[in-house]
């Protein structure tokens, strides 16, 4: 078996819903960032092997399919698209990553795309003749009362462990100054492809707790302002075999490893925390190896949980800000996370971990290594 090698990583700026990139169709929002990040790689388009994409509020349809053959990758290169919610993006990579090391590709792109804004209506309908009822949330059991909205989910998780809304606050506040200081230090990253004009997250802001404490309360301790807004985005990663890179002389960073695991399906906050100890136990790695760390901040009541329940140091999560000072782009957020590993990677050795939960109690966590 090959092991796999990322060459190349880009992503889009993050955009609220309704904002900058509402406009924008997937395949529109894609095409930039796909085109970008195969140029980074020194890789033509015919040489794309597959595309792995991850969409959660889209019509269906595979949206892979419309994003690879508007960004002008051959016709033979079918696409695929997966919906694991919040985990999608990362789980896409996992799945190219699994491709490769099988030998049944030598290149394949992944990631992921959202757009709140542009996402169809929903409606569910009945046998008995009732009028169709619009929703927002998909169904993630199969029992009503095992079930719960995501906000809520969250509630009970920082119920559970004992997590004030000021210590929610207080990391919600810590994501935004991380990412105002990266922004001010770098004008921004240079893994972000311009789209329109916008090439920086906007979302991020002088976030104190006196703004916190009049945050409205959406469930419980979680407020609007400690859990991630609904955005925009895309964010796409090429991995090729390690001969394939090795032959072209490419520089990038292994994929070790991933893992996606299922939990309590009403607490899905805690997942990755299991998935996040399997794969140090396999790779027998621990806490001070890593270099880097990126945890999606979905609800800053999951992060915490995640974070304290893996041991990860401060210092090592989310330097550049999470999802609560940049926003949520469910079908992107995973691959964001790699990402801004592999942005941080190129200028240190060691592991680089992520980490992120789905709705339905699903954890998947990988790490990446640069040597």
């Amino acid at each position: 078996m090959s092991g796999a090698v990322l060459v190349a990583a880009r992503r889009s700026a993050v955009a609220p819903r309704g904002g900058a990139f509402a406009h924008l169709s997937l395949e529109a929002l894609s095409k930039p960032v796909l085109r970008a990040v195969l140029q980074d790689a020194r890789i033509h388009p015919e040489e794309v092997d597959e595309m792995i994409v991850s969409n959660a509020l889209g019509a269906g349809g595979n949206p892979a399919r419309i994003i690879a053959l508007h960004a002008g990758l051959p016709e033979r290169v079918p696409g695929l698209t997966i919906d694991r919610q919040c985990a999608g993006g990362l789980d896409a990579i996992m799945l190219a990553d699994s491709l490769i090391r099988s030998g049944c590709h030598q290149i394949v792109v992944a990631g992921g795309v959202e757009s709140h804004s542009r996402r169809p209506l929903r409606y569910r309908t009945f046998f008995d003749g009732r009028s169709p009822e619009a929703y927002d949330q998909a169904q993630f059991t199969p029992w009503p009362d095992r079930d719960p909205d995501m906000a809520e989910a969250a509630n009970d998780l920082a119920r559970l462990f004992g997590i004030t809304r000021e210590e929610q606050d207080a990391l919600a506040c810590q994501s935004h100054a991380k990412a105002l200081r990266h922004r001010s230090a770098a004008g921004g990253t240079s893994a972000i492809v311009e789209i329109d004009g916008n090439f920086r997250d906007v979302f991020a802001r002088n976030l104190t707790p006196e703004i916190c404490k009049r945050a409205k309360p959406v469930a419980g301790s979680v407020t609007a302002a400690n859990m991630a807004v609904a955005a925009d985005g895309a964010a796409f990663v090429v991995l090729t075999s390690s001969q394939y890179a090795d032959q072209r002389g490419l520089r990038g960073v292994n994929f070790l490893s991933g893992v996606s695991m299922g939990a309590q399906p009403d607490l899905p906050g805690s997942a990755p925390v299991a998935a996040i100890h399997q794969l140090f136990e396999k790779y027998n790695i621990e806490q001070d190896q890593l270099s880097c760390v990126e945890i999606m901040e979905a609800f800053a009541a999951q992060a915490i949980v995640c974070q304290r329940g893996a041991d990860l140091p401060d210092e090592l999560v989310n330097r550049y800000g999470g999802a609560l000072a940049r926003g949520h782009p469910i079908g992107a957020s995973g691959a964001i996370l790699i990402v801004n590993l592999f942005d941080q990677l190129k200028t240190t050795r060691g592991y680089g971990l992520a980490a992120v939960a789905a709705a339905g109690g699903i954890g998947s966590a990988a790490i990446l290594e640069r040597v």
